[in-house]
């Protein structure tokens, strides 16, 4: 008879009644009862010695308790909840502690925050699987459009940008459209700032990619800076995992049931919310350190106006005509609009029939002189 099926104090009852009679046998009765030796000698003593009363449960709270939680530690844990309402109990301690508060055990501080109702809303973020971050800063970035959505002046399209090794944001910006010269502005006061990075990654859509592997004049306006340009695969976008990350926090504790009236309120709110965090807000795959602690601007300087190609000696140059063709052995051939106005070298492959098309350092196309056929793109 499982002392959970009825009320515990009629059980503890009944029990102590049978085990307080002459000759009773009570490790039969604590089978019985289904309870162990222990308990049921201890409710016994309690009723022998303190009668019906004995049988209450008593507070686990000791009298003396110099290990219990001040309500100073509450009242910061309050105070950094309205700061930052969507962080968990790992990050509302990281912060407050760099702020100079002494607070418990994370476990502890999650217990609290429980108790007082402080936990943020909504299911915990799966984990990540197979995480790569590269092993300096610089060495990747990566960057995508978050969703657009409304706002009182039209829609905003947020420009966001994030340093693969550190997670700092380097760019978050209200944008009025997704279009090239729009993106490159942003970039532009990007790298005048912290400089430029060895490789940008970011996804196959305009203005920075095409569905159909042609190259994008953003592509070779980056490339002419000596970035190397990437792109995730389509329909994963777990390849710009930590970017994604970013994107679901951004909308959790900024702008989601949010309105904002007009661009520079919501220029306002961004620079503030990648302010808190960069400086502030502790990230659990950095150890609970913030992104700005592990990020150093690069020694690359953005150039305005970067030198023209240079080729190897034997490359044949060839600049592409307003329709996007190029000139060679008396045809023409069409490398695409990107290039328009552009030289690129053409440097004869190791197969015979064969030339190599390149763009600065990177080659960019291959032309087949048999089939007078050529394929430009980033599978060549």
């Amino acid at each position: 008879m499982p002392w959970n099926e009825r009320s515990a104090m009629s059980l503890r009852t009944e029990f102590v009644l049978f085990a307080s009679q002459e000759g009773a046998n009570i490790r039969a009765l604590c089978r019985q009862f289904g309870i162990a030796p222990a308990t049921g000698y201890k409710w016994l003593h309690r009723w022998l010695s303190d009668g019906p009363h004995g049988l209450n449960e008593r507070s686990r709270v000791p009298h003396h308790s110099p290990s219990r939680t001040p309500d100073i530690v509450v009242e910061h844990l309050h105070t950094a909840h309205l700061a930052h309402p969507m962080w968990g109990a790992r990050k509302l301690k990281r912060w407050l502690e760099m702020q100079g508060h002494t607070l418990p055990a994370a476990s502890t501080v999650h217990n609290l925050m429980r108790r007082h109702d402080l936990l943020p809303g909504g299911p915990s973020p799966a984990p990540t699987v197979g995480r790569f971050e590269h092993d300096a800063p610089n060495r990747l970035w990566q960057m995508d459009f978050k969703g657009h959505f409304p706002f009182a002046g039209g829609r905003c399209h947020p420009l966001t940008l994030l340093d693969d090794h550190s997670r700092f944001s380097l760019c978050l910006a209200h944008c009025p459209d997704e279009r090239r010269v729009t993106v490159q502005s942003q970039l532009i006061a990007v790298f005048e700032r912290y400089g430029l990075p060895e490789r940008m990654t970011m996804d196959n859509g305009a203005p920075w990619g095409d569905t159909t592997g042609s190259w994008t004049a953003l592509e070779l306006w980056l490339m002419r800076q000596g970035i190397r340009v990437g792109h995730s695969r389509p329909y994963h976008p777990q390849t710009q995992g930590k970017l994604e990350r970013f994107h679901r926090s951004l909308k959790a504790e900024l702008l989601q049931g949010r309105w904002f009236t007009d661009a520079s309120q919501l220029q306002e709110v961004f620079d503030a919310w990648r302010d808190s965090y960069n400086l502030e807000r502790p990230h659990e795959a950095l150890s609970m350190a913030v992104p700005a602690s592990r990020y150093q601007p690069s020694s690359r300087q953005y150039n305005g106006n970067p030198a023209a190609a240079e080729y190897d000696e034997g490359v044949l140059v060839r600049k592409v005509d307003i329709s996007g063709k190029l000139s060679l052995k008396g045809m023409g051939r069409k490398v695409g609009k990107a290039f328009i106005g552009e030289y690129v070298g053409l440097k004869e492959s190791e197969r015979e029939g064969y030339y190599e098309v390149w763009w600065y350092s990177t080659k960019v196309g291959m032309i087949d002189l048999r089939n007078r056929s050529i394929i430009m793109g980033k599978g060549c």
